[in-house]
């Protein structure tokens, strides 16, 4: 048989040499998709190995900085606490700015409101005041308004800023039980200092503050 003559094939054998290339190509192809997946693997593996030591030189360097900047203004609370007569610690922030107004920093650290149990006694005295004024459907307005004052975020507490708000009604209205209601309230207040925050910025050549991003998140 010459080289150039070619095979002869039943429709049987066809059918069976399709279904051998078929699964021939299929398992090159899981092969192919198998070594990949090596790659990737191999990949994120080296560039992890690269990158964590040098997100974690950068949260220390970070850190230093943060505990330097804090400690150097350390003597400059304590001479402001003491030129106003503010305890430092009932203020979340503390804005500096130099004479010529063209840099500026802020230190402070984010709380969460919470309170004692006794919270619970004068909200139940100011509800008692609030909801015996509702006297028309005017009044009755007025009065839900107030009572939102009252409600509660996401972890159950009630906003310090809307105590502040039921402070001036309290001492507007006059109210001896509203007053200490409000009172039983603020004495309650039991706020929790989660991390300390530096915020800087700095006057463009146009005179407009511009941020320093200091977080990760911040850069682009």
């Amino acid at each position: 048989m010459s080289e150039k003559e070619q095979v002869e094939m039943t429709a049987e054998e066809r059918q069976e040499f399709e279904a051998f290339k078929a699964e021939r190509d299929k398992k090159r192809r899981e092969q192919e998709r198998k070594q990949m997946r090596q790659d990737y693997a191999s990949m994120v593996d080296d560039e992890i190995l690269t990158t964590i030591p040098q997100l974690r030189e950068l949260s220390e360097q970070i850190k230093l900085v943060k505990d330097t900047v804090f400690g150097n203004f350390d003597a400059i609370l304590k001479m402001k606490s003491e030129i106003t007569g503010v305890a430092r610690d009932e203020q979340n922030s503390h804005t500096f700015t130099n004479s010529d107004s063209t840099l500026r920093i802020i230190l402070g650290a984010n709380t969460i409101d919470g309170y004692r149990d006794t919270v619970e006694d004068g909200i139940a005295m100011v509800k008692g005041y609030i909801e015996s004024l509702a006297k028309d459907d005017a009044t009755k307005a007025l009065v839900n308004a107030v009572l939102r004052l009252l409600s509660r975020d996401g972890q159950g507490n009630i906003k310090a800023s809307r105590v502040l708000q039921l402070r001036k009604m309290a001492e507007d209205s006059g109210n001896e039980r509203f007053l200490e209601g409000v009172k039983i309230i603020e004495e309650a207040y039991q706020p929790t200092i989660t991390k300390k925050f530096i915020r800087a910025y700095y006057k463009n050549d146009k005179g407009a503050w511009c941020y320093i991003p200091l977080g990760m998140t911040d850069v682009d």
